[in-house]
């Protein structure tokens, strides 16, 4: 485990562990420990601005929990007891802010989702690790209908978690070009409403240039009636992770991406608080 750690490295094998890999998160503000369950870099979306090399469409493969279950007491005992913020974390960032399933594909697609939630929780437990320490998944939100991904969720929801849901474009066009799914917008709905009942559920979109265009006014009109809805129907939504590109794309797109200026982030950050939402902006 050696080089420091900095918001534009994201590197799985950071750690040269199988599952667990620390990363410097740019949105929160310290040290994530992260969780890939797709070690196979396989997911069933194929977001332009991923950052996986090598995607395939799939699910992630059987998860051997008493490896990960080692794997993630080792590496936070060594966070919160050892010298690796001292050594491998900038000073301003030595603070362990949150355990992240993420990774190289959707997290909830592991059959063993339920159980390495419950893994998370009994290591919490026994490491006594501070209450103030997220967890969080990081999903593109098409499996939460699932009765078993749901119950995880509820159980995330007692440590501390949090959902970060990808709502990109509020379109199905857009969510075509830009997530490569033709996921149904009314199904989109449903899985949030499921995961804002279950756990604390943030939208996290990524807004960015294609092709050296913005997103269309259509875009922006369709993200924020849909947001709006969401609102107005009463359900407790948490706010918006905005973000831009910090790092490039593996995709085949890459060449076709660009960030937005700060003044167009911003200008957009607006919009969505005027529906009285929190947002959080990373670019």
């Amino acid at each position: 485990m050696n080089g420091v750690l900095n918001v534009v490295n994201h590197d799985r094998n950071s750690a040269a562990l199988h599952y667990v890999y620390p990363v410097i998160s740019r949105r929160a503000g310290g040290v994530s420990v992260g969780i890939n369950l797709n070690p196979n870099n396989a997911c069933n979306w194929r977001c332009v601005y991923c950052q996986v090399p090598d995607l395939t469409r799939g699910t992630a493969p059987p998860v051997d929990l008493n490896l990960l279950g080692c794997e993630l007491h080792a590496f936070l005992t060594e966070l919160l007891h050892g010298d690796f913020m001292q050594k491998r974390v900038p000073v301003e960032a030595r603070r362990l802010n949150d355990i992240a399933l993420s990774g190289n594909g959707e997290p909830t697609s592991a059959q063993e989702f339920t159980e390495v939630i419950s893994l998370i929780s009994r290591v919490r437990r026994e490491l006594a690790v501070p209450a103030a320490v997220k967890t969080v998944l990081i999903t593109n939100g098409s499996l939460l209908h699932r009765a078993e991904v749901q119950q995880g969720l509820r159980e995330m929801a007692g440590m501390n978690g949090e959902v970060w849901f990808k709502f990109d474009r509020g379109n199905a066009e857009g969510m075509l070009r830009v997530n490569d799914t033709h996921a149904r917008l009314n199904q989109v709905r449903s899985n949030l409403i499921a995961a804002m009942s279950c756990c604390p559920t943030w939208l996290q979109t990524c807004w960015f240039a294609m092709d050296g265009a913005p997103p269309s006014s259509q875009d922006e009109a369709d993200y924020l009636a849909f947001v709006s809805d969401i609102v107005r129907a009463g359900y407790p939504l948490q706010g918006v992770l905005l973000y831009g590109l910090a790092r490039p794309s593996m995709q085949a797109e890459s060449e076709r991406l660009s960030a937005l200026p700060a003044e167009a982030m911003q200008a957009f950050a607006v919009r969505i608080t005027q529906l009285d939402l929190p947002v959080k902006i990373s670019v």
